[in-house]
């Protein structure tokens, strides 16, 4: 639980931190990533056979230790609109067989040189789960279910035994499934009515869990306010007792998928857009309970989660998506990323998985040259929260100034606040407070009275610059990590445009 209260100019600021108040698990799941086959993500990304910082599986090393940095705990595959027209099988077994295939979504070839068994193997490096997305638009159930036996059967079936003559013995035991991606959107291969697609998602849903009734199936939502929201949850969030044996305790739906990109060329309506997200999450929660009350399901069936599968600052007209989505990242856009994980935090509750889109070089914090890496300034927050803002939200009350100007989205004005002070707070499995503040003010340091420092020494880590409209190149890295020290006496400053993470072991 955070509660905001605003406070006239002049008054002192203050953030009061509840340490005894565990709101909610965090799940790690919200540090999650995407990986698609568009512009450079897969190929030249990920996966860069030839190149000296590739290891013998083609996979790029110093991405690979940058994923293990973030300790990502899932990433998505392998879309995002590319799935439309994506046949798994075209991806498996000996390479020199796999169809070369038009891809209609980003218009270009896909080699299938990179498919399943691949991805796998380079979650098996990283350390991360997968999370596959199945063709809502070109493909069929029959498929659907080929690719779930493939990835996970342990029987003497067709699949099965095909991934054993392609060199995998034991299942992959894929948890994550969606049923199918943006499937409402007119740039869809196969666009679905809401009403055809919550038919086909309920039915392929039942098919699904009959083969494998332990996997988690993610329902595709739009941006958790919209109608298709409300109608497919209708639809499909209920018990049925045919698809799932009678089970009581088990759901056909365990998550729905919202998506949401936010920009603006200016620097607050940029950084305050991300609250559109937080209002989004609770939106579609409370759709969700919506349903269940609706349509009766038993309180024994556990409440399906939201899962924000894709999620970033992006700019289309920017950074144009036919073209790889290579956008070059600014403070402003780190500020935004970090009032979007403030959002994950604060939402705990309600929140199963996130992804941001995507992981590497496709609106992406990392970028890849034939000669490394460039870590973009929406690296550093990212890395920050996923390091640190681990184990329970807990409560908090903050006082501050609110931005009062033009937002983007418009409807966030007078929906959801938006203070000049965005914070979570967190403590750890291993007794850490951690407090999280984004100032998004463009010339406005604040000097904050913090409430609930319990620590004569409190870690300060920092992400800044000079100006909101600075970015980081491989000569010149203008945002990173300041880290110092503050004795946990008086007020702090958090400098304007600014992210800063506080930390300190709690003692109580």
């Amino acid at each position: 639980m955070a509660s905001f209260t605003r406070i006239e100019e002049g008054q002192t600021p203050s953030i009061t931190i509840h340490l005894d108040h565990k709101v909610a698990k965090i799940n790690d799941n919200i540090y999650g990533g995407f990986t698609e086959h568009m512009g450079r993500c897969i190929y030249g990304g990920i996966y860069d056979p030839g190149n000296p910082l590739s290891d013998e599986n083609g996979f790029r090393k110093d991405v690979v230790e940058a994923m293990k940095d973030l300790n990502v705990p899932v990433v998505r595959y392998p879309g995002g609109n590319f799935v439309a027209t994506y046949h798994w099988l075209d991806g498996v077994g000996p390479r020199e067989q796999r169809p070369k295939r038009p891809e209609l979504a980003w218009i270009g070839v896909e080699s299938n040189e990179f498919g399943t068994d691949e991805f796998m193997k380079w979650c098996e490096v990283v350390g991360t789960e997968p999370y596959l997305c199945l063709n809502f638009g070109t493909g069929t159930l029959d498929e659907a279910l080929g690719w779930l036996e493939y990835c996970n059967s342990t029987q003497d079936t067709h699949y099965a035994n095909l991934r054993r003559k392609n060199g995998r013995e034991e299942p992959y035991n894929v948890k994550y499934w969606a049923l199918g991606n943006e499937c409402y959107g007119p740039w869809q291969v196969a666009q679905l009515t809401k009403e055809d697609y919550a038919k086909k998602a309920y039915q392929w849903a039942k098919a699904l869990k009959l083969l494998d009734p332990t996997i988690t199936l993610i329902l595709c939502g739009e941006t958790g306010y919209s109608s298709w929201d409300y109608y497919v949850l209708k639809e499909c969030v209920k018990f049925d007792v045919h698809g799932l044996g009678g089970d009581r305790t088990k759901s056909l739906i365990d998550m729905h998928s919202i998506h949401l990109y936010t920009a603006d060329k200016e620097h607050l309506p940029n950084a305050t857009a991300p609250r559109a997200a937080e209002r989004a999450i609770q939106m579609a929660s409370a759709l969700i309970d919506l349903a269940r009350i609706e349509n009766k399901v038993p309180e024994s069936v556990p409440k399906p989660t939201i899962c924000f599968d894709e999620w970033n600052v992006w700019d289309p007209a920017r950074a144009p998506g036919e073209q790889g989505a290579e956008e070059k990242y600014t403070l402003s856009d780190a500020v935004a990323v970090a009032v979007f994980l403030n959002g994950f935090i604060r939402q705990a509750a309600n929140m199963g998985m996130a992804n941001i889109a995507q992981s590497v070089n496709v609106i992406s914090p990392l970028m890849t040259s034939k000669d490394g890496v460039i870590k973009q300034t929406i690296w550093w927050p990212l890395l920050l929260f996923s390091k640190y803002m681990r184990g329970h939200t807990i409560a908090l009350n903050v006082r501050s100034p609110e931005y009062t100007g033009r937002t983007n989205p418009n409807w966030i004005r007078g929906i959801i606040e938006t203070p000049y002070l965005d914070s979570s707070a967190s403590i750890s499995d291993d007794g850490y407070v951690n407090l999280a503040v984004a100032n998004v003010s463009e010339d406005r340091d604040f000097d904050v009275k913090l409430n609930g420092v319990n620590a004569g020494t409190v870690e300060v880590h920092k992400v800044s610059g000079d100006n909101v409209d600075v970015v980081n190149t491989a000569d010149n890295q203008k945002v990173g990590i300041e880290e110092s020290q503050w004795d946990g006496k008086g007020s702090f400053t958090f400098a304007k445009h600014s992210f800063t993470l506080l930390r300190w072991k709690y003692d109580g």
